[in-house]
């Protein structure tokens, strides 16, 4: 049986967390590293206990969690998987995380689950949809959620508003908050063209509850360049850049550094999460000096 935890989430700090992934479990439960928060993936843990439950209680006793979703299919055209959704629900009660997020994307119809976060057209009709489907778990878990905007190489020709416009009506609409993930803004700006600044300037930045930083990886010989999401090596110069620029327009938000594949050392991960920490520095200054001004 799962050992005794606390009886109250532990808030989600304005720091940064990381990414805690099975290689690290040993690491992080035998060195409890200084990490403010770490986010676990919810369909991870859909289990009534065992060893992964105990991970999971030793990790929570210690540090702020948050549980990231990636298999709920909140876009597909079929109705919400509800064996699914009873499964969040429950392992959201029983974990009280101080975040819950999930994507603004599909990955399932008809039964059939597919390995990818696959994109959305930005229509009304799809927006109308979402705001029906985030309302629908925000009603069974009791509680407000985060989504996630997803990396993406295909665009829809018949969308009918940019993305960011879809994440800003989708918040109004349903209450959500938003997880913006600043990698894939850039990712996405390149792969289709459109000014990542202007992308961040779009968001409503009460909205903005976490923000996501990660590593890509950068393809040539198809048709241009293109950018794969690749969650396997540091953060580009780049994304630090516009995550700067995100920090200026949202002011500071906790974050969490994300890396999935080929994973290093923990120290590697602890010295992205330092740099991070470095930006929200500046930026709580500035809105210190800002306050005092």
């Amino acid at each position: 049986m799962p050992s005794p935890r606390a009886s109250r989430a532990q808030p989600i700090p304005t720091s940064v967390g990381i990414g805690l992934r099975p290689p690290h479990f040993g690491h992080v439960l035998e060195q409890r590293p200084a990490v403010p928060f770490f986010e676990l993936h919810s369909e991870n843990f859909f289990c009534a206990g065992g060893t992964l439950w105990d991970v999971f209680d030793a990790v929570r006793r210690d540090y702020p969690v948050s549980l990231h979703g990636v298999g709920l299919s909140l876009g597909s055209a079929d109705p919400l998987d509800t064996a699914h959704l009873a499964a969040l629900r429950e392992l959201v009660r029983r974990a009280e995380p101080g975040l819950v997020s999930e994507h603004v994307c599909w990955g399932a119809i008809g039964g059939r689950h597919y390995n990818d976060l696959l994109p959305l057209p930005y229509t009304e009709e799809a927006l109308d949809l979402m705001v029906a489907r985030v309302t629908q778990l925000q009603e069974a878990l009791g509680r407000r959620v985060l989504v996630e905007n997803v990396s993406s190489y295909i665009h829809f020709t018949h969308s009918s508003m940019p993305e960011w416009e879809f994440l800003a009506a989708l918040a109004a609409r349903s209450g959500c908050g938003l997880l913006l993930d600043v990698n894939n803004v850039y990712v996405n700006s390149v792969n289709h063209g459109f000014d990542a600044q202007r992308y961040i300037a779009g968001i409503p930045a009460a909205a903005v509850g976490e923000l996501h930083l990660a590593g890509f990886t950068r393809k040539q010989g198809l048709g241009g360049a293109l950018l794969i999401d690749s969650h396997n090596r540091p953060v580009d110069p780049a994304v630090w850049s516009l995550y700067g620029r995100t920090l200026a327009h949202t002011g500071a938000k906790p974050t969490l550094i994300e890396w999935d594949q080929d994973l290093p050392e923990f120290a590697v991960l602890q010295d992205e999460a330092r740099r991070a920490a470095e930006y929200l520095d500046e930026h709580a200054d500035h809105h210190l000096a800002a306050v005092a001004g």
